[in-house]
């Protein structure tokens, strides 16, 4: 079991030129950052001070040392321990992400929980060296942490199944082909990699983003006649917003716009 004091679990940084990237470090190296109760609600903290600060825009998660996360603390769980929350879920994310976007930055494997809470992620950057997969029923266990309903929407629904049934995991390279990887990087070069695109998304109108994010979160649930009328809950604020007048404003002026959020 770690001793590492709960407000050390999971660490905290801002980040970019305006300090509006939130980099999360998952903070228990010597447990190859897996997740125990105390690890899951500092998790949970971490994103609910995330949400309710308006200055962050982006958040980037990774782990401690050279492995993302080995999920669930087996050891933790022997003892009645499990890495889970009664609102965001499991590790403190799965079941309700943040409305704002999170990037996963995967030094090290990312198997089992680790690899759902990837999938907990709007996008991935992986190393050359990662592995990911799902291998719980090649252990006669089975993963509950959302990878069986989220990973048949983001790759080819054939490639999951065996995925799923197998066990066996597959090279961050094979889920780059298929798209479920947003860039792959030498090892090392993970956190800077996703740092890089978080600025990108960071530079965009945050109403915008928020709202595209809740959109596509969606887009699997309607159909085209549906969606015509549905985006038009998340799209309509945006239009009516200040940011959306500033955005135009900029574009003929050729200059940067200047985010206010509302």
């Amino acid at each position: 079991m770690s001793t590492t004091p709960s407000s050390d679990l999971i660490l905290t940084e801002r980040r970019g030129a305006d300090e509006s990237i939130l980099l999360i470090t998952i903070n228990r190296e010597q447990r190859r950052n897996s997740f125990d109760g105390a690890t899951a609600h500092a998790l949970e903290a971490a994103l609910d001070a995330y949400e309710d600060d308006s200055t962050l825009r982006v958040a980037v998660i990774t782990g401690a040392g050279p492995t993302f996360s080995a999920g669930q603390d087996l050891k933790a769980a022997a003892v009645g321990d499990y890495g889970s929350t009664e609102r965001r879920g499991g590790f403190g994310i799965m079941a309700q992400p943040p409305t704002k976007p999170i990037i996963a930055a995967v030094e090290g494997d990312a198997l089992a929980g680790g690899f759902e809470l990837c999938l907990a992620c709007d996008l991935i950057v992986a190393t050359e060296a990662t592995r990911m997969g799902l291998p719980e029923a090649a252990r006669g266990l089975i993963a509950v942490g959302g990878g069986l309903f989220r990973l048949p929407k983001r790759i080819p629904h054939n490639v999951a199944v065996e995925l799923a049934l197998t066990g066996k995991p597959q090279p961050a390279s094979e889920f780059h082909r298929l798209g479920l990887v947003s860039r792959i990087t030498p090892v090392g070069g993970a956190v800077d990699a996703a740092l890089e695109l978080a600025g990108d998304i960071a530079a965009a109108g945050p109403l915008s983003v928020i709202a595209s994010k809740q959109i596509l979160a969606h887009a699997h649930e309607w159909t085209d006649e549906q969606g015509w009328a549905e985006q038009m809950v998340y799209a309509k604020p945006v239009m009516d917003s200040e940011d959306l007048k500033e955005g135009l404003a900029a574009f003929a002026q050729k200059r940067a716009p200047q985010w206010k959020g509302r």
